[in-house]
């Protein structure tokens, strides 16, 4: 029991006590410790960690407060594109998707291109085909309806502004959710999904769905679940430079972290964060922006919950 641990985000960015009512802070850590506590479960009954990455991050897009899932923000089109992956650390199998739009949970199809197929991302109609034939649930354009965020599409449908999730003036939030776990028998994995920019145009992806920017797991070293400004982790490589720090240079999790969150990402203007796990059950969770939607459970220690910077 004590060697298990999972962690989870959902959504970085200039998050700050003032930004949220009591009732929307309440609703946010309820849903965290939700999904923390689910996945914890699994690893408690003995269950992998893929399991548990796979059902905290489902949990959080059947939510519509994140942006991943049915919480998913509007595209120019007035549609819904989503990107998601999982790997395992174990065998460093992988499954993606990129651009899909009517799947309900794209990590459950992400974990079903891993299990039932010989490649690692599928994208749009090839995607939603492949759901199709596997049985994965799909949704009307209904389902993923929010009317928070069709407000936020409206302000700049007719413009070429893009937002990162729901900006409000100088408000960003990163709505990518994500999860990291270590079962008993000493394996990792990472999960993500988004749905991506507020009125993004021509199919963006980001760097979710990518193995080694978004996404990465590895039992020799950890396992790594991005949010923020796509564009930046994908161009630094994020997840897999912290794998990298750890096995090339011998740094710790925390201090590998730090050196890709903290000052790489920074010198360019990175905003975001992630959420990361070591296979002897070290946990961090760094973010350069003003607050991180994030929870961790390790062993039968206390659920830790957390939104702003003071928490």
């Amino acid at each position: 029991m004590e060697n298990i641990a999972i962690a989870l985000h959902g959504g970085a960015g200039t998050i700050q006590q003032e930004s949220l009512t009591p009732a929307q802070d309440k609703a946010y850590r309820n849903a965290l410790r939700t999904a923390i506590d689910r996945g914890h479960s699994i690893l408690a009954e003995g269950g992998s960690a893929l399991d548990a990455v796979e059902l905290a991050v489902t949990i959080l897009e059947d939510s519509p407060l994140f942006n991943a899932g049915r919480g998913a923000v509007f595209t120019k089109e007035g549609k819904h594109e989503m990107d998601a992956a999982i790997m395992c650390g174990r065998t460093l199998e992988a499954g993606a998707v990129a651009g899909v739009r009517n799947v309900k949970n794209p990590i459950i199809l992400s974990r079903s291109i891993l299990t039932n197929s010989d490649h690692v991302m599928l994208s749009g109609y090839g995607a939603e085909e492949f759901a199709l034939n596997h049985g994965i649930a799909l949704a009307p354009e209904s389902y993923f309806f929010d009317k928070l965020r069709y407000e936020q599409w409206s302000e700049v449908r007719d413009s070429n502004i893009y937002q990162l999730d729901h900006t409000v003036h100088h408000d960003e939030k990163f709505g990518t959710v994500g999860a990291v776990a270590l079962d008993a028998a000493g394996n990792v994995a990472a999960a993500t999904s988004t749905g991506g920019m507020t009125n993004k145009r021509y199919n963006r992806i980001g760097d979710s769905p990518i193995i080694g920017s978004g996404t990465y797991a590895n039992n020799n070293t950890c396992a790594v679940s991005c949010t923020g400004h796509g564009e930046y982790f994908m161009r630094a490589v994020v997840a897999y430079d912290i794998s990298c720090l750890i096995e090339y240079k011998g740094l710790t999790l925390q201090q590998a972290c730090d050196e890709v969150v903290m000052k790489k990402l920074v010198k360019f203007g990175g905003e975001g964060g992630l959420v990361a796990l070591a296979p002897n059950g070290d946990i961090a969770m760094p973010f350069n922006s003003e607050g991180m939607y994030r929870a961790m459970k390790k062993g039968s220690q206390t659920t830790y919950v957390a939104i702003y910077k003071e928490d």
